[in-house]
């Protein structure tokens, strides 16, 4: 077993620097130390090993076999110890730029908001945030980290989970006192409809039925917008506005339904199905970054997407 009052990581980077510098003057200069100082400690490091490790003259250094053997072997230990500090000092100390890319209504109503919570409580990262409906690449586009709504595509990216928001159909009182409230999802086929216009997007929507053949089963819904529009955000826009009724997960609507701005329509009928909310990142075969890291937690603490009927996020 070692000695406890043994050094030897030290005396290899004495060691190793002796080596690259070619002698024992030039080693000291270059570590701060004297080259008598130097000297002794290979000396020892010679006595401790058994082995003579070097060749000494007054024109230049040789190594011996041992010698040779010993310093490549001390190099990858060195730089072992090297990344073991490095991925340390990472964990330790968040820092850099953070490239964050989000979807535009959660970018907005709840991304932007933890920004300046995030960057007081983690001062040397400086926060670099893109908003776009668009499905990016985080390789092409640079991004360490993308905020994703709804199921995720197979992938090598990495998710994190923050949450599952619960889908509703809402519209503005005024619209509703204009139009009426519908009391059964066959009324919706005389109502103005606000719906989207992506080809991804299914033209009919879910409803829970209650009596009658199929009682209990989720039945689709034809719905077909007056209005058409590309994002959530414009939906909820043109809603809040009186154009008619949509139908969106809460994380867009939470704080209008809390303040009446938009009310519920068809409860009863709600099959409860949700849009998951996840964080997306690149795997690394090496350590997280610090400050990608310290987002991810951040996020699994602060949001808050399970939010019931009516409840606003805090």
């Amino acid at each position: 077993m070692a000695r406890q009052d043994i050094n030897r990581s030290g005396e290899m980077e004495v060691f190793a620097r002796v080596v690259e510098e070619g002698g024992f003057t030039a080693a000291a200069k270059a570590l701060g130390m004297t080259p008598s100082a130097v000297s002794k400690l290979v000396a020892r490091l010679e006595a401790r090993l058994g082995s003579r490790l070097v060749v000494r003259s007054t024109r230049k250094l040789q190594l011996t076999a041992e010698g040779l053997t010993f310093h490549e072997r001390a190099l990858r230990v060195l730089a072992d110890l090297d990344e073991a500090e490095r991925s340390v000092a990472a964990c330790a100390a968040p820092r850099g730029r953070l490239r964050i890319n989000s979807n535009v209504p959660f970018g907005l109503h709840h991304l932007l908001p933890l920004i300046p919570r995030f960057t007081a409580l983690h001062p040397e990262v400086q926060v670099d945030v893109t908003l776009t409906d668009q499905v990016i690449d985080l390789l092409d586009e640079r991004a360490e980290l993308a905020i994703r709504v709804g199921p995720l595509k197979p992938s090598q990216l990495v998710a994190k989970k923050l949450g599952d928001s619960r889908m509703a159909l809402v519209a503005a009182p005024d619209y509703l006192a204009r139009r009426g409230t519908p009391k059964h999802p066959d009324d919706l086929a005389h109502h103005d409809l606000i719906t989207f216009n992506f080809a991804r997007h299914r033209d009919e929507w879910p409803f829970l039925m209650e009596g009658g053949p199929g009682a209990g089963e989720r039945t689709w819904l034809p719905a077909r917008g007056r209005a058409m529009v590309g994002d959530g955000e414009s939906a909820g826009r043109l809603a809040l506005a009186g154009q008619g009724i949509t139908r969106l997960s809460m994380f867009h609507i939470a704080e209008d339904v809390a303040a009446g701005r938009l009310v519920p329509v068809l409860e009863a009928f709600n099959p409860g199905d949700v849009e998951t909310i996840s964080a997306v990142y690149v795997g690394h075969a090496g350590p997280l970054p610090a400050r990608v890291r310290a987002f991810i937690d951040f996020l699994a603490a602060e949001v808050d997407v399970d939010w019931p009927m009516g409840r606003a996020p805090a």
